[in-house]
């Protein structure tokens, strides 16, 4: 393959970055003062492939200041070197780029009518997650492909928490336990059958629509009973999740079972503290070989309001590493998706609280076996 200089464009190349792209494109083009004001903007970066010092392709990537998102605008490749890997080499190099600028994931739109750019970005890990209407000059049609970038090393964790998918949709919590407990002891069962163990333990009966979930206190009493030491932090007292029901009885057995928790709790040594759980404690339980179980709302994520237990893996100063058990496949969501899923710690503060009124802020930390 032959040998290309990858850097950042300067203005000196604004007369080859032009011409390129009036050779590439007839409709939608960049202008000479666009490409200008990209190369002046300092989060944005104009990227450009060399060959014998001409400029052969480049690459526009945009970094919003207040997402995560980086965003490759515009990529173009001179004909004379199509096919030589130089739209790869340019992709990686904006990659690397945006991960060393913390971004999370990298967006970018193709039009639907080429199947070459398609097949390159599949290739090289990006997927389909929306479809823009009316997107370019003619009319045509944008799809919406996306990639993540920056992931934590499983060596830089505390404690390495293995991953395991929710295989129905309302255990969530029970897989967040498991893949918890079995961070602690390898020799933890992690099966369907031992989630749905878990869900009979510590559904509350009744939440929302469908199946029962699983609240905080249950949760900690299927750690204990398995030998493992557990804490619980729950920022309300009395039954949880009573108004995500109407009916009186079904409020009723509600009540009944959060008795029962509180009952064979008295039996336990659980920890039960009725305030939140804090990023630094979360980070402190960590280190203490400890890992924290969290029930999050999915609003920040998916735009649902439905409950949703995750399991925190690490902490560091920019972003909080979950499991997401839940994996959408029919979204073309992979299980690679939803490990060590970094969110900011800022987004992750407003996540940590279910419901509007008087959010709901509950955690688990599943200690080793006694």
């Amino acid at each position: 393959m032959p040998d290309y200089q990858l850097q950042r464009a300067g203005p000196d190349d604004l007369d080859a970055l032009v011409q390129l792209e009036n050779r590439c494109f007839t409709e939608d083009r960049i202008s000479r003062r666009s490409f200008r004001r990209f190369m002046e903007m300092p989060r944005d970066r104009v990227l450009v492939a060399r060959q014998n010092g001409s400029l052969v392709g480049y690459c526009v990537v945009l970094m919003n200041a207040a997402t995560r998102l980086a965003r490759i605008y515009s990529i173009a490749v001179s004909e004379d070197v199509r096919g030589q890997g130089v739209g790869e080499r340019l992709i990686a190099f904006a990659e690397k780029e945006a991960a060393n600028n913390g971004r999370i994931v990298m967006r970018l739109e193709v039009r639907e009518d080429n199947p070459s750019a398609i097949r390159l970005y599949h290739r090289l890990g990006y997927r389909k997650f929306g479809t823009k209407l009316d997107y370019y000059e003619d009319h045509g049609t944008a799809l919406r492909f996306e990639k993540r970038i920056l992931f934590l090393e499983p060596s830089r964790a505390p404690i390495r928490v293995p991953y395991y998918a929710q295989t129905t949709e309302f255990t969530c919590g029970p897989a967040a336990l498991l893949m918890a407990m079995a961070a602690l002891d390898p020799q933890q069962p992690v099966s369907s059958l031992e989630e749905l163990r878990l869900w009979r333990e510590a559904t509350t009966i009744f939440m929302l629509a469908g199946h029962g979930g699983c609240g905080p206190h249950g949760l900690a009493l299927s750690a204990w009973r398995r030998g493992f030491h557990a804490s619980a932090f729950i920022s309300q007292q009395g039954p949880l999740f009573r108004d995500t029901v109407r009916n009186e009885d079904k409020k009723r057995v509600l009540e009944l079972v959060h008795e029962g928790f509180i009952h064979d709790m008295a039996d336990t040594g659980i920890d039960l503290h009725h305030e939140p759980l804090t990023l630094e404690a979360m980070s402190d339980a960590l280190h203490r070989g400890r890992v924290p179980v969290i029930l999050i709302s999915t609003w920040q994520l998916n735009r649902s309001r439905v409950p949703h237990w995750v399991t925190v893996c690490a902490i560091d100063d920019q972003f909080v590493y979950l499991h997401d058990p839940e994996v959408d496949v029919e979204a073309g969501e992979a299980v690679a998706d939803k490990q060590y899923l970094p969110i900011d710690r800022r987004v992750f503060d407003r996540m940590s609280r279910y419901g509007r009124n008087q959010p709901l802020q509950a955690a688990v930390i599943v200690g080793p076996l006694r």
